[in-house]
């Protein structure tokens, strides 16, 4: 599964943290390719649409297979000083 994710990771497919509406799938495809996250959930809507019954298929997927974004490493705080 780690080399699933790290294919998707490479090619910038990653479900970020902010912004997401279910699992954040439509936003990291959206993101992908350069679309706002709502305009992409209203063509992947209509796409699903025109397929029957993807919807029960496709997400999960891409769901399970797309890697989380990481978040970003916390700031270091200034070391206090030492008595």
């Amino acid at each position: 599964m780690e080399t699933v994710h790290g294919s998707m990771r490479q090619n910038g497919l990653i479900r970020p943290t902010q912004g997401r509406v279910l699992g954040g799938v439509v936003a990291g495809l959206g993101r992908r390719f350069g679309i706002d996250p709502w305009p992409a959930r209203l063509l992947f809507v209509l796409i699903l649409l025109a397929i029957p019954g993807s919807q029960i298929l496709i997400y999960p997927i891409l769901w399970i297979l797309m890697p989380a974004e990481r978040e970003a490493p916390a700031p270091a705080s200034p070391a206090s000083p030492v008595f």
